[in-house]
Parts: structure tokens; sequence; C-alpha cells
């Protein structure tokens, strides 16, 4: 049975394009270097191990999940608002996850770090400059654990991907819910330290258009289990 999606999913919405919009305006200034009247200084380059780096890359890897899991739960059910919400995460996280990656490639950094640890970055209060910011290098902090199996805070593991893509109707729109608003919340942590630690102001301001976007979805998310009857699991 299909149900209405409520106004706080547009709000969501709305968040995520204006976000989008502001970023990229942001990186067409920043590459033009600033307006013609006054051109600003050229930025700084981020560390191997700055939080804007760090952020990046773990916020790609992050993402490129909740969008694997939208596609599997589009397959499971028939549901029209679920189905509309799992499209709209995976386009907005695959654009956000590109633009994230599309810095990585301007500034000349990898995309993966072997000896990083995932979220390690959290742990610093700068590292950002033409160095290597080892500042915050080998830390985390801000953050619960990962559950076993899982790379970050929030992740779903195997066995749960697993799980998705063999349940339907109910049982698949509840799992889906459930193990997104577990992302949701560990993405808003990521971003949100992000939004305090980065360097780069067009990233901060992505980083916290995720934060506003992400907390109306889990409060959609939330409104949605109701629905059916179930609750978050944490």
């Amino acid at each position: 049975m299909s149900r209405a999606i409520p106004r706080t999913y547009w709000v969501a919405g709305a968040a995520v394009l204006l976000a989008l919009l502001f970023a990229a305006a942001a990186t067409v200034a920043a590459a033009n270097g600033g307006s013609a009247a006054a051109p600003a200084p050229a930025p700084r380059t981020p560390g191997l191990h700055s939080a804007d780096a760090g952020f990046a890359r773990d916020m790609a890897v992050h993402h490129q999940q909740a969008v694997e899991m939208s596609f599997i739960v589009r397959d499971r059910t028939q549901d029209e608002a679920v189905r509309t919400l799992a499209y709209d995460i995976a386009n907005t996280q695959a654009n956000q996850r590109g633009m994230m990656l599309g810095w990585l490639d301007l500034w000349g950094l990898p995309k993966v770090v072997a000896d990083e640890p995932p979220m390690s970055w959290m742990g610093t209060s700068g590292g950002h400059g033409g160095g290597d910011g080892q500042a915050g290098h080998g830390g985390q902090a801000g953050h619960g654990p990962a559950k076993p199996g899982a790379l970050m805070p929030g992740m779903a593991t195997k066995e749960e991907l697993e799980q998705l893509g063999t349940a339907s109707g109910r049982d698949a729109e509840v799992l889906f819910l459930q193990l997104m608003t577990d992302h949701h919340k560990g993405g808003v942590t990521m971003a949100e330290g992000c939004a305090q630690l980065c360097a780069t102001p067009v990233e901060r301001n992505l980083a916290q258009g995720m934060v506003d976007a992400q907390r109306s979805e889990l409060a959609l998310m939330a409104d949605m289990l109701k629905q059916r009857g179930a609750t978050p699991r944490g």
C-alpha cells in the first residue's frame, strides 16, 4: 500500500538541493579565483591526512553504501513512499560523492590511503595546508565505535545487506528504514565533524547541508517506521 510522503521529506529535499547548488556555485567561484572585482587569494591545498581530505574519502565510502542500499530496496518493495525516498537518497548521495571525489582529484590526493584508519581525521583540529597534515592522523574522536563487520559507525554489515536483498514488502521496507536510520546517524556525526574541522569553506558548507538534510530524513524515517508498526533499532 502506498503512503503519502510527509512534508518533512520535502524540507529535506530542499535542504539537499540548496546545499548542492551552493557547493557547485562556490566550486566554480573558487576555480575562477573569486569575483572579477576582487580576486581572492589562492586557497591552500589540503594535506594528505587533513580533515578535508579524510572527510572526502570516508564520506565517499559511506555514501556509496547508502546508494547501494537504496537500489536494493527499490527492487524489494512496491511502496511508493519508500521507493521515492530511496531514489532521492541514491541520487543525492551519488552526486555528493562525485563532488567529494572530484575535490580529491583537484587537490592531487589519493582516494584511498592504505595506512589511514577510518575517521582518524576526526581527531584533529587542523592538519590543513600544503604539507601532510599529520596532526589529524591516527586518532578517533566524537563518535562511537563501528559495530563488528562494519567499516564505519552507522554502516551496515555484509550480512545485513544480504538480509535486505532477500526481504520483500513490509519486511524490506522496515529493514531498509532501520538500516538507513543507523546510516544517517553515523553520517551526521561525520558531517558535523567536517563542519567544525574542515578548512575548505565549500566543503564545510556541503557538510552542514548534509547534517540538516539527514536530520530531516531521520525524522521522516521515524514516522515511516511508526506507520509500519516498527521503531528504529538503537
